[in-house]
């Protein structure tokens, strides 16, 4: 029997060195959580769907195939990612159409998180076809958990912006999220987007857990100018980062002008402008600059 017939006919996954068989699950789609990292955070079920579907779409065929070899999975496999030209969608959502069971996986973690799997999944819900979810592993969420912040809210924001105009602004915008902030980033960029951080959001508490679940995983906890400086002393960082960063501190949120005010009126009792400045702004979580000027004009008897 030729590779690809074996292929199509085996419906099974090895487990603890045990073949188990699969069943070829409802058709559909199915959205597959995979491991970030570690293999064996893959869920029994997610290997059941795996072993079962007709087929497998992959955003990398090469990161899944690995998962696939390590549980002895043999189904067809194919690719599907941000550079798939419409008439693939169309092609998948036609066959689905047929009846066809099909998995969906990312490159890592859970599908449609900062992933190309949206329009997919967007195209065959308007077509009034089954989704089905296959939850596990997320980096996203994994960092939350190990960060030791707030987690009854957060807010997921993906990638900073690549220019450092846009993602300032970005941060901005951001900036009076009242929820725990968690962001992936690219290691080549991570110490001047720490920067930005450091700058606009202030000393929060942040959490910089890189190459999670993995042989190297580290996890920073330090507030954001102590990852931003501790980023830019290494010669070269590797590997997937995700930030947590929290919320804005409860001082902050409710400062008034007259609050504001007021607290450098005491600072300047005890420290010169540019330290007092400093001093109320690292308290209410904003930047020294904007509060200079006032504090100089404080200090002068000025209103």
């Amino acid at each position: 029997m030729g590779r690809d017939s074996e292929k199509a006919t085996d419906r099974s996954f090895l487990l603890a060195g045990r073949r188990v068989a699969a069943s070829r699950p409802e058709p559909g789609l199915h959205v597959v959580a995979t491991p970030v990292g570690n293999l064996e955070d893959i869920t029994i079920r997610a290997l059941r769907v795996l072993a079962g579907a007709d087929a497998i779409l992959a955003e990398d065929t090469r990161q899944t195939a690995k998962l696939l070899e390590r549980y002895s999975i043999r189904r067809p496999l194919s690719a599907y990612h941000e550079h798939s030209p419409d008439a693939a969608r169309a092609r998948i959502v036609d066959r689905l159409k047929e009846g066809a069971a099909l998995a969906l996986v990312s490159d890592a973690g859970t599908p449609l998180v900062s992933d190309p799997g949206v329009k997919l999944v967007r195209a065959v819900i308007a077509e009034g076809i089954p989704v089905h979810a296959v939850p596990g592993p997320s980096a996203a969420l994994a960092a939350l958990t190990a960060s030791g912040l707030a987690s009854e809210r957060f807010l997921f924001a993906g990638f900073p912006p690549q220019k450092r105009q846009a993602r300032r602004r970005f941060l901005e915008e951001l900036k009076n999220e009242r929820a725990t902030l968690v962001l992936f980033e690219s290691p080549h960029r991570i110490s001047e987007s720490l920067t930005d951080m450091a700058e606009i959001l202030g000393p929060r508490p942040a959490a910089l857990c890189r190459e999670l679940t993995k042989l190297h995983e580290e996890v920073l906890r330090a507030p954001l100018p102590e990852l931003a400086a501790e980023m830019a002393e290494r010669e070269r960082v590797r590997g997937e980062i995700t930030l947590v960063i929290a919320p804005p501190a409860e001082e902050a949120r409710k400062a008034t002008a007259e609050d504001v005010r007021a607290a450098l009126d005491e600072a300047l009792q005890r420290l010169p402008a540019g330290r007092a400045a400093a001093e109320v702004a690292r308290r209410f979580g904003m930047k020294k600059r904007d509060l200079y000027d006032l504090a100089v004009s404080i200090a002068k008897g000025g209103h």
